[in-house]
């Protein structure tokens, strides 16, 4: 598997999410991909740290096999959402290692701006990251609603998600997707 992508998002309408989504949209057809959306899986299996429940170990195994790993979370109190705190919980160790990683962030405002470097990278460090790419952090003014897509993405977020992912290890389409931006 090339990419899993982490919607670490509580929210079914989530910024955060729909710019993960975005992420996906830049990579080739070809390109397999995995999407865990985190408030999908087991909360009681999460809360217990229940690494053998079926859900779980699926999930841990598709991180396992990922080369680029895409995380998004929106950002609460100046750090990352507790769903995806304890989802990263369960991961082994060095779950991280020999991955490229890519952080999204989302947040009311831009006081919350280095909350990925601060808290998130950290933890992905432990994880075994080595290749974290250009993390990236857009405020809610920098997203537009939309009836199909919940939210896009205005075009000086776009610009920044290519810049994260020119340096990551898959191509990505000649013609990206990621001019749906408003």
């Amino acid at each position: 598997m090339a990419i899993v992508a982490l919607a670490g998002s509580p929210s079914a309408n989530s910024r955060s999410t729909a710019l993960l989504r975005h992420v996906l949209a830049a990579f080739p057809d070809t390109t397999p991909r995995t999407e865990i959306v985190l408030r999908d899986l087991p909360a009681a299996a999460l809360v217990r740290a229940d690494v053998d429940d079926a859900a779980i170990r699926q999930a841990r195994e598709q991180v396992a096999a990922a080369r680029l790993v895409v995380i998004a979370t929106p950002i609460y109190k100046a750090s990352y959402s507790g769903l995806l705190k304890t989802f990263l919980d369960l991961l082994p160790q060095d779950a991280l290692r020999g991955k490229a990683v890519l952080a999204l962030g989302t947040g009311g405002s831009a006081a919350h701006l280095l909350a990925l470097d601060y808290a998130l990278k950290p933890v992905l460090s432990a994880l075994g990251a080595r290749h974290i790419l250009d993390t990236v952090y857009a405020v809610d003014a920098q997203f537009t609603p939309h009836p199909l897509h919940g939210h896009v993405a205005h075009d000086e977020v776009v610009q920044r998600v290519a810049r994260a992912l020119a340096e990551g290890p898959l191509p990505l389409r000649a013609a990206s997707p990621l001019a749906l931006a408003a």
